[in-house]
């Protein structure tokens, strides 16, 4: 029974790191739509089409202010104000400094080294796993996922000799744990020695 609930509890939590992000952006680009038909309105008037026109009018402006301010960020003047801002305002937000490391490893971007895939040592048994940060005693902070929600689980701190970095893709080693492990031969061949502390 205890199992179960566990098991029930660990699920919904994954399924709420996947569905509470999509919908709220689903809202927000919404909200920006309706914002957006003002501005949109006259122009639309013009084409045929009425309503659909107005709207697809609505989401080309949301995605041209977007692309806008994503090419505005990766000028030095944009990172340095996005960097306070986060600093001042996201940075605050529960959970948005995990999501932001996730969807940097996602797109391939960000630190190499926060969740890196692993095998760790747990008891008896190798467990998929990510290194979230190493200590400067070479100690490694490793987050072990349960199956089969990546972003569910438990926090480890683990001596060097216990962690095996694995030479994948982050996205392979999520795939691998969200399909109940299958792929883990794969992930298994693909395991280093321990890295020595230096």
């Amino acid at each position: 029974m205890k199992y179960i609930r566990e098991f029930i509890v660990r699920t919904v939590v994954g399924g709420v790191f996947v569905v509470v992000p999509a919908y709220l952006t689903f809202l927000l680009l919404l909200k920006g739509m309706q914002s957006a038909a003002g501005l949109v309105r006259p122009v639309a008037a013009l084409m045929p089409g009425g309503i659909a026109t107005q709207d697809v009018l609505s989401l080309a402006a949301i995605l041209l202010v977007c692309f806008i301010v994503g090419a505005a960020m990766t000028t030095r003047v944009g990172r340095a104000v996005r960097q306070q801002i986060e600093r001042v305002v996201f940075e605050r937000l529960p959970g948005y400094g995990l999501i932001r490391s996730l969807t940097q490893r996602l797109a391939g971007q960000g630190d190499e080294t926060a969740w890196k895939p692993a095998l760790v040592e747990i008891e008896e048994a190798l467990v998929p796993g990510f290194i979230i940060e190493e200590h400067e005693d070479g100690q490694y902070t490793v987050f072990v996922p349960s199956v089969p929600t990546p972003f569910a689980g438990a926090v480890y701190i683990l001596t060097p000799a216990r962690v095996h970095h694995l030479d994948v893709p982050f996205t392979q080693a999520v795939q691998s744990i969200s399909r109940w492990g299958a792929g883990s031969r794969e992930l298994k061949a693909n395991m280093q020695a321990p890295h020595p502390h230096s």
